[in-house]
């Protein structure tokens, strides 16, 4: 297989509508997942050749990466079936997860003695409806010149795309977006339950705060589609939302800026993680918002 294959890691949510994207662009593609039966869904489409990271390594131009965090990257770089182990001068690592800048600065000079190049790539906006319908956004970071070869690959899965500097850059922006989305969730959380407890009606709620000033896209579409629908499916757990929004208050500390809103959002999460919400989809930290008030 030539080296202009494409190689995606991680076939969950977000990882499959990218894998779907590209694979309707008629990119070769190498795909893998540690769930069996993300693999089997996978290799349905067209052009998707199932393999191992050593496998892609040798044979792929680029690969990327859907999964959690730094530590699932570097599960696949070591070992002898390793990313690694059998790795070609020139290829591209892209990093779509949210991760910690500082830990990928560091993974990145590690792959760099071994000729490999490095970029993070985190998505943001439209979430696994955005990746399956190529609308998520992308900010990046890493050397301009490795992105700009990457580029049209990019485009295949993304509406838009922002540089924004060297490496840790998009991540860090991206851990930025996120603290100041899933606040507002919070925020709407709470304003919404104080209007209920009122004898204000949901629905009726949402419906001023949509038609003023504290509208926003967790009161335009999260409530409306995940809450007020009682579908309880937003696609994403409520793991996921507090370890961004963690990593994110730890930057602020590292930064100087005390971030103390984020935090109070952080503490919210952290109770519900303690009531085995973490891997419950995030739309239920409404449903149970007075349960998780009280831990």
């Amino acid at each position: 297989m030539p080296k202009a294959s494409i190689g995606v890691i991680g076939l969950g949510n977000m990882g499959y509508g990218i894998t779907k994207n590209l694979a309707k662009n008629n990119v070769p593609l190498l795909a893998w997942d540690a769930s069996p039966a993300a693999r089997k869904k996978a290799e349905k489409l067209r052009g998707v050749t199932i393999a191992k990271p050593g496998e892609m390594a040798a044979q792929c131009f680029a690969i990327h990466f859907v999964v959690p965090a730094t530590p699932q990257i570097e599960q696949c770089l070591k070992g002898k079936d390793g990313i690694l182990a059998h790795a070609h001068k020139g290829l591209i690592l892209c990093d779509h997860t949210s991760s910690d800048p500082v830990k990928t600065k560091k993974l990145a000079a590690k792959v760099a003695k071994q000729g490999i190049e490095f970029i993070d790539a985190a998505m943001s906006g439209g979430g696994a409806v955005g990746a399956e319908q190529g609308t998520i956004s992308l900010l990046v970071g890493g050397d301009e010149k490795i992105f700009k070869k990457i580029q049209k690959y990019l485009k295949m899965f993304s509406k838009k795309i922002f540089y924004m500097g060297p490496i840790g850059a998009g991540q860090t922006m991206k851990l930025i977006s996120n603290m100041v989305l899933h606040t507002t969730f919070v925020a709407a959380c709470e304003g919404s339950r104080m209007a209920e407890k009122a004898g204000i009606p949901l629905e009726k709620a949402i419906d001023v705060f949509n038609a003023g000033n504290a509208r926003c896209y967790v009161t335009e579409a999260r409530f409306p589609n995940h809450i007020l629908s009682k579908k309880w499916d937003a696609r994403s757990i409520v793991y996921n939302l507090n370890k961004d929004v963690g990593m994110a208050v730890k930057l602020g500390d590292d930064l100087g800026v005390k971030p103390n809103v984020g935090r109070q959002a952080s503490r919210f999460l952290k109770k519900a993680m303690k009531m085995g919400m973490a891997n419950k989809d995030f739309s239920l930290l409404y449903r149970d918002f007075d349960k998780i008030q009280k831990m």
